[in-house]
C-alpha cells in the first residue's frame, strides 16, 4: 500500500501553525509593552536606575532556554555601553560563582522563578550584598500563581513580570511566547539604560570596528591616502606640472598647499572648464590662479558616512581632509569607501 500524499496540505497547514505562533507572540509582547506603560513602570524605571548606578557589571544569568537569552541580553548591554558577561548557573556552583563581586548587578532570567541552580546562587548574591533583578512570567506548567510570587521574585530586589498567557506551541509546553517576551524586556532595559548614559553614534562606533557595523562607522582617518599619495602642488606651480601631478597620483584632483595648508584645489573638472574657456593659454598660468578656494573639506576623525553624504550633496568624488588648523592631513576619494559597504 502507498503511502497517501500529504504534501498539497502541507503549505497551507505550515503556514496556519507559522501566523499562529506569530500571533500568539506578538500579543505577548503588546501585553508587557502595557505592563512596562502601567503597573510594571515604577519596577521598570527602578531596574533602570539600579543598572545605571552599578560600580561594576551587570551579570546576567540563566538556564536552559531563559540562559540562551540571557546570553543576548548580556551581548546588548555590553555593545550598549554597559559592561555585562553571561554566568551560566550551573558552572557557578563549580567555581564560576567568583565572577560575581560587590560592586555588579546580578539580572535572573528564569520562566518559573523555581530554577533549582540559580536559587542555589541566591545565598551568594545576599552574603556579597549585590543587588538582584529577576524576570520571570507565569509558572504555566503548575499554574501556581503570577510571576511575583516565585521564590526567585520575592528573593529579588526587583521582580520584572515578562508573563505570558499561553506558550505558542501547540503544547502549551516549549518555551516560545515567554522566551520572546524575555528577550523583549532584555532589549527594553538596555536601551532605556543606553539612553540614560548618553550612549552616542561615537560610543557606539568604538565599540564595533569590525563586520559590517564597522566599516560603516570606519574613521575618515583609517581610509584617507596620506603622505606621499596626496596628490598636492604649491600656488606658484605651473599648470603642466598641475596636470603631471594629477595624472600621477590618479585621484582626479590635486590640492594646493602653501607651507602645509589647504588653499585651495583643482579637479578633473575644473581643468576641463578650464580649458573650454581658455584653450592652451590654461598651460600658463599658475595652480594659484586657476584653483576653486575654500573647497569643502572633512576632519580626520569625521566618520567615513559623513564624508560620503558631502559628496553626494555636492556631487564630488574627492575631499581633502584637514585639521582644525587647516592644515592638510589627506585625501578621501569616493573610491575609498566602496569596501565600507556604504555604497
Amino acid at each position: 500500500m502507498t503511502e497517501p500524499n500529504r504534501s498539497s496540505k502541507l503549505p497551507i497547514i505550515t503556514k496556519d501553525v507559522g501566523e499562529r505562533v506569530v500571533r500568539i507572540e506578538a500579543e505577548a509582547l503588546r501585553a508587557l509593552a502595557d505592563r512596562i506603560a502601567g503597573p510594571m513602570a515604577a519596577d521598570f524605571e527602578r531596574a533602570v536606575d539600579l543598572l545605571y548606578n552599578c560600580a561594576g557589571r551587570v551579570v546576567v544569568t540563566g538556564m536552559g532556554k531563559s540562559g540562551i537569552v540571557a546570553r543576548k541580553v548580556a551581548a546588548t548591554l555590553t555593545s550598549t555601553g554597559s559592561p555585562a558577561l553571561f554566568l551560566h548557573p550551573a558552572e557557578a556552583l563549580h567555581g564560576d560563582l567568583g565572577m560575581v563581586v560587590r560592586g555588579d548587578v546580578v539580572l535572573a532570567l528564569s520562566a518559573s522563578g523555581e530554577t533549582s541552580e540559580i536559587l542555589q546562587l541566591l545565598a551568594t548574591v545576599k552574603r556579597l550584598a549585590v543587588p538582584l533583578i529577576a524576570m520571570t512570567c507565569y509558572d504555566l506548567t503548575s499554574k501556581t500563581g503570577p510571576a511575583n510570587q516565585s521564590t526567585l521574585s520575592q528573593a529579588a530586589d526587583i521582580a520584572l513580570d515578562c508573563s505570558v498567557a499561553h506558550e505558542a506551541c501547540s503544547l502549551g509546553l516549549a518555551p516560545t511566547a515567554s522566551t520572546t517576551t524575555m528577550l523583549a524586556l532584555g532589549d527594553a532595559l538596555a536601551v532605556a539604560l543606553s539612553d540614560r548614559r548618553g550612549f552616542k553614534e561615537e560610543d557606539f562606533a568604538n565599540l564595533h570596528p569590525g563586520g559590517k557595523l564597522g566599516k560603516r562607522f570606519a574613521r575618515v582617518s583609517t581610509l584617507m591616502h596620506c603622505g606621499d599619495a596626496i596628490p598636492r602642488v604649491e600656488p606658484g606651480t605651473q599648470m603642466s606640472q598641475v596636470i603631471y601631478e594629477m595624472s600621477r597620483k590618479g585621484l582626479g584632483m590635486t590640492t594646493v598647499v602653501e607651507s602645509g595648508k589647504l588653499v585651495g584645489l583643482i579637479s578633473d573638472g575644473d581643468l576641463r572648464r578650464l580649458l573650454e574657456r581658455h584653450g592652451k593659454e590654461v598651460f600658463d598660468r599658475t595652480a594659484g590662479e586657476c584653483m576653486t578656494r575654500s573647497p569643502r573639506v572633512v576632519w580626520p576623525d569625521a566618520f567615513a558616512t559623513t564624508a560620503l553624504d558631502i559628496m553626494e550633496q555636492k556631487k564630488i568624488t574627492s575631499l581633502p581632509v584637514v585639521d582644525e588648523s587647516g592644515q592638510l592631513q589627506g585625501v578621501l576619494h569616493l573610491h575609498d569607501l566602496w569596501g565600507t559597504q556604504m555604497l
